[in-house]
């Protein structure tokens, strides 16, 4: 029989991924719709916002994937385990959340070139093109995205095969042992995509920080304000912000591979909470950070203000 079958720690732990599933997805909407919503009007969008019109995409599709996939796995796992329902699932949700590392980390590196100044050939090359290599860097996001995605699918399938067969058998032991394997390329595909975004947020922080210290160093020799310092210190905010979170991030991914660790269920839902919280809090920086979104959402917020107050 196809039925629920859930405890109180997991009926609990649906609610609070629920919540936060959907206030993630309400920030990265508003995110999507104020760039959309521009893009009409203007006819046009400039390298900023196209990456964050894919990262705002990206973004809602895996929370909302999240917690399809959590939701049940947790209230009604018979439905998920099953063909095609869970490769489908595995698929769209690898595929959406190497995106969201990929078109981040593409935003970081965006922001270094843009403002870090070097002078050095290559680097003033990428500054001179960096609009044109935008699109390319997002649709090699994407590629790269989707083939993870496919090779993602490809594992479940042969995972959802050998346990069916195992538990035909009355294998149970060796059903467990090989989704673990299975699951664990998962997470290794997951931990490539990890590492190779983390590697790029992390020399885009240093050289910004390197062109922050240098900048600043000359303008204290020449007793002189610039506005480059502003924009260096508001990119600096933002990637150093993507940093912190991303390093927990990566934390939270170690963990789950570790088998003691895996094991303790209070591991894996704060692994799950704060990998659900990420996409949310940094799109939510980004909007505060970015002077049209912060004054569109104050907007919105005081015209659903003042609507409350005249009921």
């Amino acid at each position: 029989a196809q039925q629920s079958n859930v405890t109180a720690y997991g009926a609990t732990a649906v609610a609070i991924i629920s919540l936060e599933a959907f206030a993630g997805m309400w920030i990265n909407a508003f995110l999507v719709c104020v760039i959309c919503t521009a893009w009409v009007k203007k006819k046009t969008l400039n390298s900023n916002e196209k990456i964050l019109l894919l990262l705002g995409c990206s973004r809602f599709w895996y929370l909302c994937l999240s917690w399809v996939y959590y939701f049940l796995s947790t209230i009604y796992p018979n439905y998920l385990y099953v063909h095609p329902t869970f490769q489908v699932t595995v698929f769209f949700q690898s595929f959406s959340a190497c995106l969201t590392l990929w078109v981040s980390a593409c935003l970081c590196v965006f922001y270094c070139i843009k403002i870090a100044n070097f002078r050095n050939r290559f680097f003033i090359y990428l500054k001179v093109k960096i609009d044109r290599i935008v699109p390319w860097l997002l649709l090699g996001s994407v590629l790269s995205a989707l083939a993870i995605g496919i090779t993602s699918c490809d594992i479940a399938d042969k995972m959802l095969i050998n346990s069916h067969n195992y538990t035909r058998q009355g294998n149970f032991l060796k059903v467990s042992y090989k989704t673990d394997e299975y699951f664990f390329h998962i997470y290794f595909i997951y931990g490539f995509g990890f590492v190779t975004s983390f590697t790029a947020v992390i020399i885009s922080a240093l050289l910004l920080l390197f062109s922050l210290w240098r900048h600043k160093w000359k303008m204290q020799k020449n007793s002189i304000n610039s506005l480059s310092m502003d924009a260096h210190i508001k990119a600096m905010k933002s990637v150093l912000s993507f940093l912190v979170m991303y390093s927990i991030n990566f934390i939270f991914l170690i963990l789950s591979l570790i088998p003691s660790t895996k094991a303790e269920k209070y591991v894996a839902f704060l692994s799950l909470l704060f990998l659900n919280a990420f996409p949310s809090f940094h799109s939510l920086i980004l909007i505060l950070s970015n002077p049209k979104l912060e004054n569109t959402l104050i907007r919105i917020l005081s015209c659903i203000k003042c609507k409350v107050c005249m009921k």
